[in-house]
């Protein structure tokens, strides 16, 4: 799948790619701990640090309307653009815990700024894992301490592995400049749908920028990338995206270049997502082209990109392109469905709203999976990136809370 912009180079790294470990830009340190919210013994708080010299952050949030505590604190957090450190525990999504679950936040936020020595009102708190459950705070606040002691520039793997759930590998891309960087790293793995994902994301640059011009790289790319990512159609309560800049390299980023560049980690890291998606065994990316608008493209997209039906058939190996064309039908996009084409891998199996090539010479047996949708109704165009409805995504889900 192409990500939209293109926007290479871009290196990521898990513990399967080999080669070195994605690293903080300078200004950064990072830690991941193991506090004993999980009842695997596996890591579960992050922290991340900016030592500055700025402290620029911004950042974006969930759409639903049932946000998680941590939203809420983060929100008002983000307001005044400086942002310090951000601490993140899995184990706990502290989502639906009503006032207890927000003190619980709000006391996380001021441990934190104890320990470094900020402002708890320039601490971002993120949560994840299962919802309507409270955290368990002498183990939160341990958690935090072991995790300020541990806090190095070379803590950037650690942090993304101690905020994995049902991910089976941590998630990390960094993109070099001319002098400056930007790195991210993320998890997600299920509840992939827009705005953004069941997802934590953490990015960090050592740019000098205006807080404004970070503001608005980081929305720009997200609405190309993250919001782009419709694995199941479920929206998380807790999605949060942050970007924190240092000033410590010294080099000044203008505009267009940190857009591309935060563009760029954040399309990897988007990739990242749907490849470890819950029990998938395809990456689905659907392309609608020659819309009449982008939002017509998009809705199309998304249309084919959550229909269960089809969802199953690429399951099967099964270039059922008819699914597609009912999927699409179901829009209000301007189309003529006698001038509909759908290309499955390569093949074109549907031309002018009929049968194409023969469905047979698709094939599906790999993990790439791309299917086009030519509305030829205008020039714009859009992608969205899915994957396939497996047994494991049904069994993994269906124990998720056991």
């Amino acid at each position: 799948m192409t990500p939209e912009p293109s926007t290479a180079p871009v290196t990521s790294t898990t513990p399967d790619a080999g080669g070195p470990a994605v690293q903080l830009p300078r200004g950064f340190r990072a830690a991941g701990v193991t506090a004993g919210l999980k009842a695997s013994g596996r890591p579960d708080l992050a922290l991340v640090v900016n030592d500055g010299p700025d402290h620029h952050g911004a950042a974006v949030f969930t759409s639903n309307r049932v946000e998680a505590a941590p939203v809420t604190w983060s929100r008002g957090v983000v307001g005044d653009g400086r942002v310090d450190a951000v601490v993140l525990n899995s184990g706990g999504a502290n989502a639906c815990t009503g006032a207890q679950g927000f003190l619980d936040t709000h006391r996380t936020a001021e441990h934190v700024a104890d320990v470094l020595g900020v402002s708890s009102g320039d601490v971002v708190v993120c949560s994840t894992g299962l919802i309507g459950e409270l955290l368990p705070m002498p183990l939160v606040l341990a958690g935090v301490d072991a995790a300020a002691g541990a806090l190095t520039p070379a803590g950037h793997l650690e942090a993304a592995t101690a905020v994995m759930t049902t991910d089976t590998v941590p998630k990390t891309a960094h993109h070099p400049a001319s002098g400056w960087s930007v790195s991210g790293f993320a998890k997600g793995a299920g509840m992939l749908a827009p705005a953004l994902a069941t997802m934590l994301v953490v990015l960090t640059t050592d740019a000098v920028v205006d807080q404004a011009e970070l503001d608005a790289a980081l929305r720009s790319a997200t609405a190309v990338t993250f919001d782009r990512v419709d694995s199941d159609a479920c929206m998380s309560t807790n999605d949060t995206v942050l970007v924190m800049a240092s000033g410590a390299s010294g080099e000044r980023a203008d505009a267009d270049a940190l857009a591309r560049a935060v563009t760029a980690v954040c399309a990897d890291l988007a990739r990242q997502l749907v490849s470890d998606a819950e029990g998938a065994a395809h990456d689905i990316a659907v392309t609608v082209r020659s819309a009449a608008s982008v939002d017509d493209a998009l809705e199309v997209a998304r249309a084919v990109a959550r229909n269960t039906l089809f969802k199953c058939a690429v399951f099967g190996n099964d270039p059922n392109w008819g699914r597609v064309l009912a999927a699409v039908g179901t829009t209000r996009a301007t189309f003529d469905p006698a001038a509909l084409d759908v290309a499955m891998n390569g093949v074109q199996v549907c031309r002018g709203g009929g049968v194409g090539e023969d469905r047979s010479l698709v094939d599906l047996t790999g993990r790439e999976v791309h299917v086009v949708v030519d509305l030829h109704a205008g020039d714009d165009e859009a992608t969205i990136w899915t994957n396939d409805l497996t047994h494991d995504y049904v069994h993994e889900n269906s124990a998720y809370s056991t």
